[in-house]
C-alpha cells in the first residue's frame, strides 16, 4: 500500500483517538466523574492547561443539556499531575438555548486527602444552530505555508521535559516567531503556528480548548525562560472548525509585576475565527 494510503488508513477520527481516550471520564455518580490524567500531555513534568480544560469540558459536556461549550473560564489552583482524578460538577442554571454549570478536578495528596486543582464556570449550546451571520474585521493571522515552519522534530533536540505533549501534537511554528529557539528573541510577545493533533483527528469544540494553550508561551519571544503556569484561562468557542489544520497565533502586549496576558485566535481551514482565548499567566524574571 502507498505511504499516503497508509497514513489516510490509520488516520485517527473524532471519538475514536488518543485525546478522545486520554480525556474520557466514567460517571461514578450524577455530577461525579472518575478518570486518569495522562501523562502524555506533560509540559516539564506538569499537566497542560488546555489538555485539562478539555477534561473538565468533557465532563461539562456530559452533565449540561447542551452539547458545546461557547465560553469556559478556569481558574488553576494548585499544579496537576499525571494520575487518578475526579470532577465534580454543578449544574447552574439551564435556559432554552444556554446552560451554566461549573466544576472541579481534584486529586489526592499523599496522605489521601482531595485537593482542588482547577475550577471551571462554563456555558454551553449547540454550535450546530447559531446563524451564519458574520460581521468581523478580524483577518487570519499571515502564516507561512506548513513547509515554510518548524515543528520539535526540525530542532536538534527537544526542550527539556517538553516532548511528552510535542509528541501528541502537529505543531508547525512560523520561522519569525522562533527567535527564541535560536538564542535571538525578538523582543515581541508574539507566538503564531500550524496546529493539529499528530494522530490526524480533525479539530472539534472540544480540542479548540486543547489549540490555545499549546504552542510555546509568548514570554520565549520575549526573552524569558522556564515555566509559564497559567493562573486564569477564558475560551470563547465560536463555531465547529472545518476538517484540516488550524492557525493559532497568541499575542502578549503587557507584562507586568510578574504576569503576562495572552490573547489566542484559532482559525480553521475555511478562514473562519472558531475560538477567542485570554490567559493570565505568571513568569519567572531574571
Amino acid at each position: 500500500m502507498p505511504e499516503a494510503a497508509s497514513a489516510a488508513a490509520t488516520r485517527a477520527t473524532i471519538g475514536d483517538s488518543e485525546f478522545d481516550r486520554d480525556t474520557a471520564v466514567t460517571p461514578r455518580a450524577p455530577g461525579v466523574y472518575d478518570l486518569d490524567l495522562s501523562a502524555g500531555w506533560t509540559i516539564i513534568n506538569a499537566v497542560n492547561g488546555g489538555y485539562l480544560l478539555a477534561v473538565l469540558g468533557r465532563a461539562l459536556g456530559d452533565a449540561l443539556p447542551h452539547p458545546d461549550p461557547f465560553t469556559i473560564s478556569a481558574h488553576y489552583l494548585t499544579a496537576s499531575r499525571p494520575g487518578p482524578a475526579v470532577v465534580r460538577t454543578e449544574t447552574v442554571r439551564t435556559g432554552r438555548t444556554l446552560s451554566t454549570g461549573q466544576a472541579s478536578l481534584f486529586q489526592y495528596d499523599d496522605e489521601g486527602d482531595e485537593v482542588e486543582r482547577i475550577r471551571v464556570l462554563a456555558s454551553y449550546g449547540d454550535l450546530g444552530a447559531l446563524p451564519d451571520d458574520v460581521r468581523t474585521s478580524a483577518e487570519p493571522p499571515a502564516i507561512p505555508p506548513m513547509d515554510q515552519c518548524f515543528g520539535p522534530e526540525d530542532g536538534p533536540a527537544p526542550v527539556e521535559g517538553s516532548s511528552a505533549i510535542a509528541d501528541r501534537l502537529m505543531l508547525k511554528l512560523d520561522p519569525a516567531t522562533l527567535g527564541w529557539a535560536l538564542g535571538q528573541p525578538s523582543g515581541r510577545g508574539e507566538m503564531r503556528a500550524w496546529f493539529g493533533l499528530a494522530d490526524g483527528r480533525d479539530a472539534d469544540p472540544l480540542s479548540l480548548l486543547l489549540a490555545v494553550d499549546a504552542l510555546p508561551p509568548t514570554a520565549f519571544e520575549l526573552g524569558l525562560k522556564g515555566w509559564v503556569p497559567t493562573v486564569e484561562l477564558t475560551v470563547h468557542v465560536r463555531c465547529r472548525p472545518a476538517p484540516g489544520p488550524l492557525r493559532v497565533s497568541i499575542t502578549t502586549r503587557n507584562l507586568a509585576g510578574g504576569f503576562l496576558e495572552e490573547d489566542a485566535e484559532v482559525w480553521d481551514s475555511s478562514d473562519r475565527l472558531v475560538a477567542q482565548s485570554r490567559q493570565l499567566a505568571r513568569v519567572r524574571l531574571g
